[in-house]
């Protein structure tokens, strides 16, 4: 048997009682029940055990000698304020209950308690302790990506996108962010609601070019059960899980023109409709949009809703390309490679010369393909990169390597400076004044191994 939980998620639960019989019937029909029960006789042992594992509930009797449980509790929240504590006791006194409660216990029992009446209040505990323990990480998450704090660079261009998220943040009022593929946008999205009085609610984040239109409708705004075919259970929307909250809307220029019609109802006057039911339900949320098309332009050519387009464009954000951020791309780059890695000259010439038309998702592909390829030395060369961006060529940077005529290379001076350098391909390379890509074709061509 499962534990009772809606998730069947499987819980780990501390038993702390000095009465053996009690504890030994208790751990072995919770066990049967299927949860991970650890069970001790004391205050000193269950602080013991918490020094090795998390537990998702404890059951703690408030009688015991050297260590009582209301003690006991107080150093259970200390350790893990999300831990839910049930308080057991054979003697329930009006005080002892007032100070379990008053430490952080989630509920009171009094003894003789029948199991299985105590199985459905710890797995009530452990849901509400899931949720409590999963918003405390989300805290944690957007605390981490406040404004000021989540992109990198120095360039101009950037420091007037973050200037826009710290003003627009605190209003509460609805987003568009534009800009190309790769640039960005979600996290502009996260940086505004975690800047924002809702940073403590959901953010709820959905891609309108990943589903279908039938799909994205029943996505945002839910469906009863028989809606259609498939909708074997009523399903609430992303608008009802966002209430309260941010929804974040990515791709926003795919939006069918029905769903348009419909999203703007939701602005205008906060109402939804799941499918399939005549029940309007009222929903408060900050919408966040992101396109990579140019809005202004769809709604001329009547492809987009001019009203929905002026209802999400209160504040505007546009991100630049990585093109046009310029230092920030070395930044980036070894953003990306962390400590321990290093950039040759040729490779930060070339990073710096490439026009990286899909932005900073791109360079960040480049960056971890290099950092596969490369070898032991910790440096990323010419040869690590994508083909597209050590060919870079322009006016003022020639295709790295080029420049070396290889026929002038013959195999006797090669096998002399491999041998020289022990072996070691990248350090050839560098001293022949070739990539590596170079060097592989010379060893080719000599027929050396």
């Amino acid at each position: 048997m499962e534990p009772m939980t809606d998730s069947n998620t499987v819980i780990d639960l501390l038993l702390v009682d000095d009465e053996a019989d009690f504890r030994d019937s208790a751990e072995h029909y919770f066990k049967r029940r299927g949860y991970r029960v650890t069970a001790v006789e004391s205050g000193q042992q269950a602080l013991k055990v918490l020094e090795e594992k998390q537990f998702d509930v404890a059951v703690v009797d408030v009688h015991m000698p050297e260590m009582d449980g209301v003690k006991l509790l107080e150093f259970l929240r200390e350790n893990d304020p999300d831990l839910q504590v049930i308080m057991l006791t054979g003697g329930a006194t009006v005080p002892s209950a007032v100070a379990s409660l008053k430490a952080g216990a989630v509920d009171y029992v009094t003894k003789p308690v029948k199991l299985a009446d105590l199985d459905r209040l710890i797995a009530k505990s452990a849901a509400s302790g899931r949720v409590q323990r999963e918003n405390t990480q989300l805290r944690h998450v957007l605390q981490r990506n406040r404004p000021g704090h989540f992109m990198v660079g120095e360039s101009e261009a950037l420091k007037k996108v973050l200037h826009l998220v710290e003003r627009l943040a605190p209003t509460n009022k609805p987003v568009l962010i534009e800009g190309e593929s790769g640039t960005g946008k979600e996290l502009v999205a996260r940086a505004i609601h975690a800047g924002s009085d809702l940073r403590d609610k959901p953010l709820v984040v959905i891609n309108c070019a990943a589903l279908p239109e039938s799909l994205l409708e029943s996505e945002l705004f839910g469906h009863e059960k028989g809606a259609f075919t498939g909708a074997v259970a009523a399903k609430p929307g992303l608008f009802e899980m966002a209430d309260g909250g941010t929804l974040f809307v990515d791709e926003f220029g795919e939006l069918a023109g029905g769903l348009q019609a419909k999203l703007l109802r939701v602005l205008e006057d906060g109402v939804i409709r799941r499918i399939g039911s005549v029940k309007e339900r009222r929903v408060q949320v900050r919408l966040i949009a992101a396109t990579n098309r140019h809005l202004a332009t769809e709604v001329a050519e009547g492809r987009f809703r001019e009203d929905l387009f002026y209802r999400v464009n209160v504040l505007g954000i546009q991100l630049p390309p990585l093109r046009d951020r310029g230092q920030d791309v070395l930044l980036l780059a070894r953003h990306f490679l962390g400590a321990g890695w290093n950039l040759s000259k040729e490779v930060a010439d070339a990073l710096a010369a490439y026009s990286w038309p899909g932005n900073i998702r791109q360079l960040s592909n480049a960056i971890e393909r290099a950092k596969v390829l490369t070898d032991e030395s910790g440096t990323i060369f010419v040869d690590d990169l994508p083909q597209e961006i050590f060919t870079c060529e322009t006016d003022d940077n020639p295709i790295i390597g080029s420049n070396i005529d290889l026929d002038t290379l013959n195999r006797s001076h090669v096998e002399m400076v491999l041998q020289q350098n022990g072996g070691n391909k990248a350090k050839t390379a560098r001293a022949l004044g070739v990539n590596r890509r170079s060097l592989y074709r010379l060893l080719e061509k000599f027929g050396i191994a």
